[in-house]
């Protein structure tokens, strides 16, 4: 198995190389579970360089419904990945950007542990900050299991990041969210589509990080989940995510 790890990972990251999707890994392994596929991810995360943080995938109960899961998946946000506020996405470096907001947390100090709440994250929080996400899936058209897409580091791509603020007294479950693509509202949602509360989603991430012997650390940014459905991305694009109280996010592509 761990050969097969090995070469499951190196299929992924060659269609990264190559801007090239594949099929579903599962289609050539319908036994592929979900451990498997974290054991894949990790052996792209040793190769990832820096860690910036974490991100979590499938935390709305409509995506969790709509793939037939109950619980929500994990990945890691390499520090190369980011763009800073301004800078464009160039496109042509992905297969096929999608783009979603976010609430993001940024860690005060260290936090692990099997029955972290999300009060605990709150009180570990620094910041919280309005975010875009640019989903790229190595699976021909998002086509994937949920095996498969924890393989592939949850579909992640790039992400930005706005400035955070001090989440005392907002409550995140009614912060509104709005999505812009080209100029047109594309969506709208509310921080409770993050699992119920966007602290209560890294809450359940911390604790499955502990089962891995894991946890977050302090300056990490965890992305809490996309709160929208994502909107593909081409050249000449324009995406602003806007978040009550946390700002306002724009992405240009090109």
């Amino acid at each position: 198995m761990p050969q097969d790890i090995t070469e499951l990972a190196a299929r992924l990251a060659k269609a990264t190389a190559d801007r090239a999707p594949i099929a579903p890994l599962s289609e050539g392994l319908p036994g592929l579970d979900a451990a498997t596929g974290y054991a894949v991810q990790a052996v792209a995360r040793a190769a990832a360089g820096p860690l910036a943080g974490w991100k979590l995938g499938a935390t709305s109960r409509a995506k969790q419904a709509q793939v037939g899961v109950t619980d929500p998946v994990r990945g890691f946000l390499a520090a190369a990945s980011a763009l800073d506020l301004g800078e464009p996405l160039v496109t042509a470096q992905l297969i096929q950007p999608r783009a979603e907001p976010e609430i993001v947390f940024v860690m005060a100090r260290d936090l692990s542990g099997p029955a972290v709440t999300a009060a605990d994250v709150l009180a570990a929080t620094a910041g919280v900050a309005a975010g875009i996400e640019i989903l790229d899936s190595r699976f021909i058209d998002y086509r994937f299991t949920m095996p498969d897409v924890i393989a592939d580091n949850t579909s992640a791509g790039r992400y930005v990041v706005g400035a955070p603020v001090r989440p005392d007294g907002i409550d995140l479950r009614l912060a509104g969210v709005v999505l812009e693509h080209n100029g047109e509202v594309t969506a709208t949602a509310a921080g409770a589509a993050a699992l119920g509360h966007p602290a209560a989603a890294v809450a359940w991430l911390v604790r499955e990080l502990a089962a891995a012997g894991d946890g977050l650390r302090a300056g990490q940014i965890v992305l809490s989940g996309g709160l929208t459905a994502a909107v593909p991305l081409r050249p000449g694009d324009v995406v602003v995510a806007t978040i009550d109280r946390l700002g306002i996010v724009e992405l240009a592509c090109r």
